[in-house]
């Protein structure tokens, strides 16, 4: 008979500190681009009247002992109902009986620390090296973990924030400014793209925020919030600017995020769009030249939640087993 372990969001949240997320999911992103993890289409569910999403995203590693399936939930009305914005939970499964091992009652934090550690593993590998100024664009959640993950791959601390509710920026910058960046409030994306080198966008925005006049050269964006074919932060003529234009997954961006607009727009090809994993194993060249605009369109990648599952899954087993 097969026992499920089910670990609460404390027990989870407890083992995140001993799991090295950046490298974890850059090994991740290094295998798909090899072609060795399976990932179907996105399970999508959308609720307007109460803005909220549903995703389901799997995948397996091949020759992994498990796989993983993971339910994710946003409802961004849920604040004002007291309620946290995201949900949801991950399911590690047998490869070899299909039974399942473990439930993670994440609850969306493990979905929220793996897209920042995506956005980590971006700049390490595509934002240019000489960079005064970190912009983002969001006052969210996933803005204050962008920053907080960026902290493990550039020394630069300094950064400007822009939100379009003045009280949630606000309230941003002091908690980034509480991990050792000397923070500024911008007044618009405009201020942002001037100022910053590195600029990651982390919202909902379905009208994009970024155009191409904003952007100077040697200027890496990451675009994080497109994860659905609604949503669009950066123009697509931003990124047929672009001299280098990377996806998380190919065949995911060609149906949601930055990428599918520019491809529906007609400003780019799919012949000018590297996959991450790519550049990270080395099959492709990076950041091609210093004074060179960048854009990475991360819409989140089933084999990021296989990669966070499996670390997280191990601390948490080690840790049972020390305590037996």
């Amino acid at each position: 008979m097969t026992i499920t372990s089910v670990f609460s969001l404390d027990q989870i949240i407890a083992a995140l500190p001993d799991v090295d997320v950046v490298s974890e999911v850059e090994a991740g992103f290094a295998a798909f681009s090899r072609g060795e993890v399976t990932v179907p289409p996105v399970g999508e569910l959308l609720f307007p009247d109460v803005q909220g999403e549903m995703h389901i995203k799997y995948g397996a590693v091949r020759g992994d002992d498990v796989f993983v399936i993971k339910v994710a939930t946003g409802f961004f009305g849920n604040p004002a109902l007291g309620l946290p914005p995201f949900g949801g939970c991950m399911l590690v499964l047998s490869q070899k009986t299909g039974m399942v091992e473990a439930v993670l009652l994440e609850e969306g934090e493990l979905t929220n620390h793996r897209t920042a550690a995506a956005g980590a593993v971006a700049a390490r590998h595509l934002a240019p090296g000489d960079v005064d100024c970190i912009g983002i664009i969001g006052s969210g959640v996933q803005a204050r973990l962008q920053a907080d993950y960026l902290r493990r791959v550039s020394p630069c601390r300094r950064l400007m924030i822009w939100g379009r509710r003045e009280a949630s920026r606000s309230a941003a910058a002091r908690d980034i400014a509480a991990m050792g960046y000397a923070v500024e409030e911008a007044n618009s994306p405009e201020d942002v793209a001037k100022d910053c080198r590195l600029i990651v966008t982390t919202t909902p925005a379905e009208t994009p925020l970024l155009s191409a006049d904003m952007i100077a050269p040697g200027t890496h964006i990451t675009a994080m919030g497109s994860d659905t074919p609604d949503k669009n932060e950066v123009s697509p003529d931003l990124l047929g600017r672009a001299d280098l234009v990377v996806a998380d997954s190919l065949a995911q961006c060609r149906e949601r995020g930055e990428i599918f607009h520019a491809l529906a727009a007609g400003t780019i090809a799919e012949g000018d769009v590297t996959e991450l994993g790519a550049i990270i194993e080395g099959s492709h060249d990076g950041r091609p030249a210093a004074d060179a605009i960048t854009i990475s369109d991360l819409t989140g990648v089933a084999v990021q939640d296989i990669a966070i599952a499996k670390a997280v899954l191990a601390r948490l087993t080690q840790s049972l087993e020390a305590a037996q």
